[in-house]
């Protein structure tokens, strides 16, 4: 969150809005409904140096709490382990990081004087020995100080002469209203965008002028400083409590449906048998023979370099053994042969093949799996889905939905969609749908299931009421 004024010209300012859509695949999102998903690691205290800029605040998780389906992050005004203010400071660190793609959040923060709210990245290499920040890089998605309607998005690195770097610009907008500020990043550029239009772009390409940090993993942060090097020690303490309001934040790469793997996904496989691959905690042979997916039918996807992934369960590494012998995931490091190809078949289904160039093969649950495939059949072939929570996983096994996000009460999917989208209810329901403007697009009594049609690109806002309990949640329609 670092910003100071010396910017180092890497690209020209470009303002334009895009004409041509980008495929973006959601791999993973907190939509804040109900509670504070699991990625987020809270930091607290005052930091080195008041966390490297002489901020005022000491940093709390009790200041974050969810209200109507939005993260509130509030800052107050309150004498607290020797600082006359709190607030907060969240992170994914070690949860989850991403190497490209798009990064977004819909936001809406206070404006007075001595705020500073920030929407950022850092590098996941930050905690080893001899990188630190700001070898690590930093990407601010979003910052703001102050009054004034301006947020600003930068850079920060160790340039190619091991020189402290930055590189920023500013655009304007109503900074107390909600809105979606985010980046597209690849290996060529960053850029920075508020409500989809395009305000700035920095070129990374090749590690132009030593920006190679920008082509790791970074992990996401969300913070809302009192004070600091950049907006001054000047506060107004009649603005307080103040609060920061994040609707959702998500991650999109770059792709269509499975065409590329959603690395940083927990996901489940099942085969064409409808059983669930099963890490059986590396003790045994794998199967595909699971009608229910536990703990050890979870695989995270993991980035093994060179276009490969790996999968990871129960904290060990699947490894296709080179097809010698029947597959486990019992490796703590990954090998070789614990890196596969992620193969699109024509059907939409997902194959994976191993070093030795032979498919991992579910054998219909009847054998012990192995990597000894040449060609890809019907038992080579597998869906996965990402896993958010285990009623959804439940679901799934069930065979009631092929993708379903649900709690208790509403069930909807697939979500995202293209179009169409299911509500399957528990108890007989009131079922109403609006936008994001709040204009209704249906009102209906539902039994259990109803599907609704044709509907336009964008956030939706479900409200389901069965006359004792009422349940919000929101899809999304790309």
């Amino acid at each position: 969150m670092q910003v100071l004024r010396s910017f180092f010209l890497l690209a020209g300012m470009l303002l334009t809005i895009e004409l041509w859509a980008q495929n973006w695949q959601l791999v993973w999102q907190d939509e804040f409904e109900g509670s504070i998903g699991p990625d987020w690691v809270f930091e607290t205290g005052t930091g080195s140096n008041g966390w490297g800029n002489n901020e005022l605040q000491y940093y709390r998780r009790e200041n974050a709490t969810v209200s109507n389906g939005q993260l509130v992050i509030t800052a107050r005004r309150e004498n607290f382990e020797g600082r006359q203010y709190t607030s907060v400071r969240m992170k994914t660190q070690g949860r989850r990081s991403w190497r490209y793609g798009k990064i977004e959040a819909r936001i809406a923060m206070p404006s007075f004087q001595g705020v500073w709210p920030a929407f950022w990245m850092l590098g996941d290499n930050i905690s080893q020995p001899n990188v630190g920040w700001p070898a690590c890089g930093e990407i601010d998605i979003m910052e703001h100080v102050n009054t004034g309607g301006a947020v600003h998005g930068t850079i920060h690195w160790q340039d190619h002469n091991n020189q402290y770097a930055n590189y920023g610009g500013p655009t304007s907008t109503n900074i107390t209203a909600f809105h979606v500020y985010s980046i597209e990043w690849d290996a060529s550029s960053i850029k920075w965008f508020v409500d989809g239009v395009q305000y700035h772009i920095v070129n990374i390409a090749n590690g132009v002028n030593g920006t190679s940090e920008f082509h790791n993993n970074f992990f996401i942060l969300l913070n809302m400083a009192i004070g600091g090097n950049w907006p001054g020690f000047t506060v107004d303490n009649n603005a307080f409590p103040a609060s920061m309001y994040v609707d959702y934040v998500r991650v999109y790469r770059a792709g269509t449906s499975n065409s590329v793997a959603p690395i940083g996904s927990t996901i489940a496989l099942r085969g064409n048998n409808n059983q669930f691959v099963s890490s059986e905690n590396g003790e045994q042979p794998m199967w595909c023979n699971r009608p229910t997916a536990q703990a050890w039918e979870h695989f995270t996807v993991v980035d093994a370099g060179g276009g490969k992934i790996a999968l990871r369960s129960m904290n060990k590494y699947l490894s296709s053994e080179n097809g010698e012998q029947p597959i486990t995931c019992n490796r703590t490091t990954i090998q070789d042969w614990e890196k596969f190809d992620w193969i699109v078949n024509a059907d939409g289904k997902i194959s994976l093949r191993g070093n030795n160039g032979r498919y991992i093969s579910s054998e219909n649950g009847a054998a012990a799996m192995t990597c000894n495939r040449a060609t890809i059949s019907g038992w080579e072939a597998f869906t996965y889905t990402t896993v958010s929570s285990a009623a959804r996983i439940a679901a799934q096994s069930a065979g009631e939905v092929e993708e379903v996000e649900v709690n208790e009460e509403i069930g909807v999917y697939p979500n995202p969609s293209v179009g169409n989208v299911t509500i399957h209810v528990s108890r007989p329901s009131m079922v109403s749908i609006s936008d994001v403007a709040g204009k209704p697009v249906f009102n209906q009594l539902v039994d259990k299931t109803t599907t609704v049609n044709q509907l336009k690109t964008g956030l939706y806002i479900i409200n389901v009421n069965d006359g004792n309990k009422r349940t919000t949640r929101k899809f999304i329609v790309k």
